[in-house]
């Protein structure tokens, strides 16, 4: 019997199945082919929700509308004040309907019931903070440009945008994004993973309770092929943001380039924290133990690699080991569950691929290493797995698991430590651990990456811009960085007289 926290089956699932449709400039409509796909729980096994599958038509038809939309000005030229207003009405909305999003959420991506409703209400605080950074929005004014000169800088929508967002958090992520884009006063274009399309259109239908104008965010559901290709490609959109995997993010970048369109991507991690000799070693356990596990692991923030100093390396993973043991595993839909179901049985081969190869390459098991068989569920679970013994070369140190696996190396030096944190193709973020100041500071002035922790793991807050470097990602969200991501930056140069000096000289 396994030695760990099991939360079995609550008992039957109690929802209506959602009937997901386009909304396109203000419409919601099927697809013209009447095309469906089906989502059904990853740890259930139930239907959730059957969606009109969108084709080239739809997304074309979507873009025309933000198009339209963006260019008649209702939106992209109404005030701060008029587009914050509709931001906290749809903030209000969410908190109203938080409960029924959550269960939504859970059920498609298979997080716990208590997650999901923590981001539900946090993405509310994210429309609440975009809706102050539309207010306060501003340019810049030059003076010194001499008696007869002024210069103003202005900063604008910088238009239709179109947004693809990740199957791991739907409804969170889409919150990083959208209202930031609507702020700025964009118009956009949705398109939410196949795998987890419902709670997007939960809130399109909430965007138009608001008063949100017809056509200023459009949603369009379906596969990467064609609506995500049309999306990133098509000449009338401006802007593509898009959160998912580097090989993903690399293909979007490509299709955009005919067009030179501005790209933002937040793509994957393989995120470091580096505990030295000195830290805090249960608080370090703790918060390792929650970085590892939270989302199962499919969080592209997972702290799925620590880099502990040698002295202190048995230590810490006995701590670790035992923590996971007492991590509640199970059924996602009881609020005492931490952590729920993989997302689909290909994605958990794949994490499983990952964990033998590295047994196989001389790593050690301290925990877990296989599949989990949860009491009255038919889905797909894992166990929490702490591989020790892992060198640098393995692709368990180096590539994105997305699973609950922790790979543990050692260091004996700072600078080894930052070689191995740094010895990576990401670059999203990365911690460190001690009780001295001055180590943390020089190892987060050292380390590449967008966003490092200091004695703790994955705090965030709507004012902190997000995002990473290398291989991880162009651009930032959140933050105010966040919305200036959406804004074109325009020189007025003006004269003030008639004090410009001919350049022709007339005889």
């Amino acid at each position: 019997m396994l030695d760990l926290t099991l939360i079995a089956a609550s008992g039957p699932v109690a929802h209506d199945v959602h009937h997901g449709r386009h909304l396109i400039g203000g419409r919601w409509c099927d697809s013209a082919d009447g095309a469906t796909f089906d989502r059904h729980s990853p740890s259930h096994g139930v239907l959730v929700s059957r969606s009109a599958r969108g084709g080239t038509a739809e997304a074309e038809a979507a873009i025309a509308a933000a198009r339209t939309a963006f260019d008649s000005g209702d939106w992209s030229r109404t005030t701060g004040k008029a587009r914050a207003a509709v931001l906290l009405r749809v903030a209000d909305l969410i908190e109203r309907e938080a409960e029924r999003i959550a269960l939504f959420e859970t059920l498609e991506t298979g997080k716990p019931i208590t997650q999901a409703r923590g981001e539900v209400t946090g993405a509310a605080d994210l429309w609440r903070y975009a809706a102050a950074l539309a207010r306060t929005l501003h340019g810049d004014s030059h003076n010194t440009l001499g008696a007869d000169m002024l210069g103003v800088v202005l900063k604008e929508p910088i238009g239709v945008v179109s947004i693809i967002t990740p199957w791991n958090f739907p409804f969170w992520i889409l919150g990083q994004k959208l209202p930031f884009a609507l702020a700025a006063g964009c118009t956009c274009v949705v398109k939410p993973s196949e795998l987890t399309p419902t709670t997007t259109a939960m809130l399109g239908a909430l965007l138009a309770e608001a008063g949100l104008p017809a056509g200023v965010v459009n949603i369009v559901l379906g596969h990467g092929q064609p609506v995500g290709a049309t999306l990133a490609r098509h000449p009338q959109v401006d802007m593509v943001t898009f959160t998912g995997s580097t090989g993903v993010g690399r293909a979007i970048a490509a299709a955009a380039s005919a067009t030179l369109k501005k790209v933002a991507l937040e793509l994957g991690g393989k995120n470091p924290q580096v505990i030295f000799a000195d830290a805090d070693l249960d608080e370090a356990a703790d918060a390792v133990t929650f970085g590892v596990y939270f989302n199962a692991g499919e969080c592209c923030n997972s702290g799925s690699r620590i880099i502990v100093h040698a002295d202190v390396a048995d230590a810490l993973v006995d701590r670790v080991v035992a923590l996971s043991r007492q991590v509640a595993f199970g059924d996602p839909l009881n609020p005492a569950t931490q952590v729920g179901a993989i997302v689909s049985a290909a994605h958990q081969d794949k994490i499983d691929g990952y964990v033998r190869d590295a047994v196989a390459a001389g790593a050690t098991l301290r925990l877990g290493g296989a599949p989990l068989r949860v009491e009255g569920l038919p889905g797909e679970f894992y166990q929490p797995t702490v591989v020790c013994g892992v060198t640098p070369d393995m692709p368990i140190a180096r590539e994105e698991v997305f699973g609950p696996v922790l790979s543990v190396l050692t260091f004996r030096t700072p600078d080894e430590a930052v070689a191995l944190a740094n010895d990576c193709a990401y670059g999203l973020s990365a911690g460190v651990w001690s009780e001295n100041v001055h180590t943390c500071l020089d190892f987060a002035r050292r380390v590449q990456a967008g966003t490092v922790w200091t004695n703790t793991w994955m705090d965030g807050f709507p004012e902190l811009t997000f995002g990473g470097v290398k291989q991880s990602g162009l651009g930032r969200e959140i933050g105010p960085y966040g919305l200036e991501e959406f804004l074109e930056v325009k020189t007025v140069a003006m004269r003030v007289g008639r004090t410009r000096a001919p350049w022709v000289k007339t005889r």
